[in-house]
């Protein structure tokens, strides 16, 4: 049976001579269609996420496809039973992705690593002179990744070409493999490698979403979910054998729900039980749980006498104000 909605996931490097004037004017054409979602462009081109009833979507892809800038746009679609976000933007920006590599920044139409199909990804990651590199940050690695890539320690995208440098040796004369959600970290990352001196470099083309969604490898080899920006969080793709391997920030069994802190000022994202969210107030630290505008207090109206209560269960107490 059909969903009602669509959630449209895409990018296509092309050159956007006046973004500030295609954003405004694209959000104004999402908005009269009832997309919502979130959506970038830049000088470079443009990267978005957007989820409609089923008609609506549709309509978009029928447009981008015509437009002169987007020839070849392809489209990543889930179907869903409602919108995937809350609101509509469209944002100028100076890069699609930020990589900030300023004067060594690459242009994937000029320089990018070679596209594998989910098939010949999936034959090439086992070989034994491979090495997988996840072109992710270290939260969306957490939640699941290809089984036996390598975890960049990272936090944000423009740190791993910093980190690639310093743990150059590891990754010397050997078939690079690197992927990433939709396709777009992958463009730029691959090419730098290849202007970094990596002459093997191959990446999976259209992500990890589009793996999953092949109908003859059904995403194996892949464990636990895969991350997504928007309100759904994760989303399935091994379809064969699926594992859990994320797992709860504050005791380590098996979970897959991810919250962010309730410290507006630490905002980190972690993987928690419901209970756990509970116990230990939204918050990741001590600090964080104490802190004066706690949003997990603010939503439960917890007086000061049920946080102390809460805390005494942690061993924790109440911090001394001045």
């Amino acid at each position: 049976m059909e969903r009602e909605y669509q959630v449209l996931l895409y990018y296509h490097y092309t050159t956007i001579e006046e973004p500030e004037e295609f954003a405004a004017d694209h959000l104004t054409f999402c908005k009269g269609l009832n997309l919502k979602g979130r959506i970038l462009v830049a000088k470079e081109g443009i990267n978005g996420t957007v989820s409609g009833l089923r008609a609506d979507t549709e309509a978009y892809m029928e447009a981008m496809k015509k437009h002169p800038l987007f020839e070849g746009l392809i489209f990543k679609i889930d179907e869903e039973d409602q919108h995937a976000f809350k609101k509509m933007h469209v944002r100028p920006r100076e890069e699609l992705v930020t990589f900030r590599l300023n004067e060594e920044d690459v242009d994937p139409r000029e320089r990018t690593g070679t596209y594998l199909t989910p098939k010949e990804w999936k034959e090439a990651m086992q070989r034994e002179d491979t090495v997988v590199i996840d072109a992710r940050n270290d939260y969306e690695y957490d939640v699941g990744h290809f089984r036996g890539a390598v975890r960049p320690d990272i936090e944000t995208f423009r740190d791993l070409p910093d980190w690639i440098r310093s743990n150059k040796e590891q990754f010397q004369n050997k078939k690079i493999l690197t992927y990433c959600t939709g396709g777009i970290r992958c463009e730029k990352f691959s090419g730098w490698l290849k202007q970094e001196g990596f002459e093997d470099v191959s990446q999976l083309h259209g992500g990890i979403v589009t793996y999953g969604k092949d109908p003859e490898v059904q995403g194996e080899l892949w464990d636990g979910q895969c991350y997504v920006f928007d309100e759904r969080l994760t989303v399935p793709i091994n379809h064969v054998n699926s594992t859990v391997v994320g797992k709860d920030y504050f005791d380590d069994e098996p979970c897959e729900r991810y919250m962010n802190c309730a410290n507006p000022d630490c905002n980190k994202q972690i993987l928690a039980s419901e209970e756990n969210e509970h116990k230990h107030m939204r918050g990741c630290t001590s600090e964080c749980r104490v802190h004066p505008r706690n949003l997990y207090v603010k939503e439960h109206n917890l007086s000061p006498e049920q946080i102390e209560a809460r805390l005494a269960v942690l061993g924790e107490t109440m911090p001394v104000r001045s």
